[in-house]
């Protein structure tokens, strides 16, 4: 039978047991026939798919309802003054049904329950056989999946805290899960007794930063971003491709095993510093053992490619989730300029050279440069974890449990006088070795990458507009060509350090505000402009600083996302490094 449950219901909340039997039964109830048999008293409700358990808690003046595999979806609520009309809300309050009449044959059939006959368990996701716990756990899948120590301790399902577990205020035998943060219950009355359970493994994790994590039946690898994988002691096995998602051996000459990018992009697969089963060691700088860098936040391992435009109303442009696609017409002003003086001059070296494309991020993360090993002894400018102030390299990055940041002095900027050429930092292959504080001259093409070509990405060519970089970070997602420039609420990507900013939202985790704009829009460039414009000022209205980078996407760069560009190594000039 096909139910029309809803879908953001179908397995919060408790059990209930109402449970299905043999084909061909008949119910033994004034409803006739269905396909199941509840173990208590209900009214059923065939046009929802839901039931109504008769026994009324005369504290609330409520009843439980479930759908009929007996998760309970919901309440319903006596109207005052009656003993029969019902309101039915879901968990979170949100009204399902205004007002049901339980004594009316039409909307209801009452069911008398038998023990004896129901036979099924709530039918409760069982668990990825790839996922692992150190210790025992109960496994729920709902909203996110969840595991439930005996600690009364509640985490997502790569160990990161979520809240805790306590007694239901109204039934003692279930439970609540509690947000750590807010003290707001995400799960009430949960019978732990029929929800699946994972046996701990005893293994321990040891990291230096957040890190992917996969396991298959060929090993448990844990993958950071700069393609480095190690085992669960930390000791380094292999490389990662995030092109094919391939991990392959110290050699890269064979592959110990290839991952599904997809699930590996979830959030959940990152082990974090607190997650349960981790034992985090920060970073030893030394001359023989350099720290696992921060990674830029371009390009998640599954990109997906775009088009800017709505081709017909039957087929409607997809944006990538993961990649700064089309942008917009700009709307010009001086908010993001800086020094003054002309144009300097920009002098080639004869060194790497090529074509590829420009992308965005900003994860506040201490960037890879800033340590000296990384760095041949030049590193970059360490700031607070607020981005202000400058301090000294030893503190680790926000993004691993440290106190060092991106300094938001590094954001895009221009010279005035100087409207041909823009100049900022970027994040480059972690392949290319060290790059460091090497600078290069981005001449745009007029195209867009994935499919993003439109009349802002036509605008930096017609402008001769050129970009100025400088190396500060490194990305294991960064392609040979590919320049990820640091551009405030251009996406966190897989690492987010920005939470102690006080910023407003930042959009879309890949692609940022500019993403979000672009699928508002329907892939309209020209409306880009205002709408980046409207977002940069939201996110960024306590931080003037951090806002003036976020608008040089719509002054200078046109709102053009992923352009495409000739690039060619050049000498850098002093107005980058003075920033750098």
């Amino acid at each position: 039978m096909k139910l029309p449950l809803f879908k953001s219901l179908l397995v919060l909340g408790t059990v209930f047991l109402v449970c299905s039997c043999s084909e061909d039964k008949k119910s033994p109830s004034e409803g006739g026939d269905v396909s199941f048999v509840p173990c208590e008293n209900v009214w059923y409700l065939p046009a929802e798919g839901f039931v109504i358990f008769q026994n009324l808690d005369l504290t609330t003046r409520t009843y439980k309802v479930a759908n009929i595999f007996g998760n309970q979806i919901g309440t319903a609520t006596l109207v005052p003054g009656t003993n029969n009309i019902v309101i039915v809300k879901d968990l979170l309050g949100n009204k399902l049904i205004d007002q049901v009449d339980l004594n009316d044959p039409n909307k209801t059939k009452n069911m008398v329950g038998v023990p004896d006959a129901c036979t099924m368990l709530p039918n409760y996701p069982a668990p990825d056989p790839s996922l692992s716990t150190c210790l025992n756990a109960w496994y729920l899948e709902a909203d996110k999946k969840y595991l439930i120590f005996d600690d009364l301790t509640v985490t997502d399902d790569a160990g990161s805290p979520i809240g805790i577990l306590a007694p239901n205020a109204i039934n003692p035998l279930l439970w609540d899960i509690v947000e750590a943060a807010t003290g707001s219950i995400i799960i009430n009355q949960l019978d732990l007794t029929n929800l699946p359970f994972i046996k701990g493994d005893g293994v321990r994790y040891k990291i230096t930063e957040p890190a992917l994590h996969w396991k298959d039946a060929t090993g448990d690898y844990v993958i950071y971003p700069n393609t480095v994988v190690t085992d669960p002691a930390g000791t380094p096995i292999g490389y990662f491709d995030f092109t094919t998602g391939a991990i392959l051996n110290l050699n890269k000459n064979a592959a110990l095993t290839t991952t599904d990018l997809t699930k590996l992009a979830q959030t959940s697969a990152i082990l974090q510093i607190n997650s349960k089963c981790v034992d985090y060691q920060p970073p030893v700088p030394s001359s023989s053992s350099k720290p696992v860098a921060s990674s830029s936040s371009t390009t998640p391992p599954n990109p997906k490619s775009s088009s800017s435009q709505v081709k017909s109303s039957s087929s409607q442009a997809k944006s990538s989730s993961s990649q700064v696609k089309s942008s917009s017409s700009a709307v010009q002003s001086s908010s993001s300029k800086a020094p003054t003086g002309g144009c300097p001059t920009i002098k080639t070296k004869g060194g790497a050279s090529g074509s590829g494309f420009a992308s965005r991020y900003w994860d506040c993360c201490m960037p890879s440069c800033a340590w000296a090993e990384n760095s041949g002894g030049n590193p970059t400018k360490t700031c607070d974890s607020k981005g202000k102030n400058e301090i000294g390299n030893g503190a680790g990055s926000v993004c691993s449990g440290g106190g060092g940041a991106t300094c938001t002095s590094q954001i895009p900027f221009t010279v005035e006088g100087c409207d041909e050429y823009g100049f900022a930092f970027a994040a480059v292959p972690a392949s290319n070795g060290g790059q460091c504080g090497k600078c290069f001259q981005l001449t745009f093409t007029g195209e867009g990458h994935y499919n993003s070509t439109n009349e802002n990405t036509k605008r930096l060519k017609s402008k001769n507009k050129k970009l100025i970089v400088m190396a500060t970070n490194i990305g294991g997602d960064v392609q040979q060509g590919q320049f990820d420039i640091l551009i405030p609420g251009g996406g966190v990507g897989m690492f987010n350090g920005c939470s102690q900013m006080g910023w407003g939202g930042q959009g879309e985790q890949y692609g940022g505000l500019l993403s979000d704009c672009e699928k508002e829009s329907g892939y309209k460039a020209s409306s880009y402009a205002k709408c980046l414009t409207d977002k940069c000022n939201k996110a960024f209205g306590n931080d003037t600083e951090a806002k003036k980078g976020c608008m040089f996407l719509v002054e200078w760069m046109e709102s053009a996302g992923n352009p495409e560009h000739n690039y060619v190594e050049v000498e850098c000039p002093e107005v980058l490094k003075a920033k750098y």
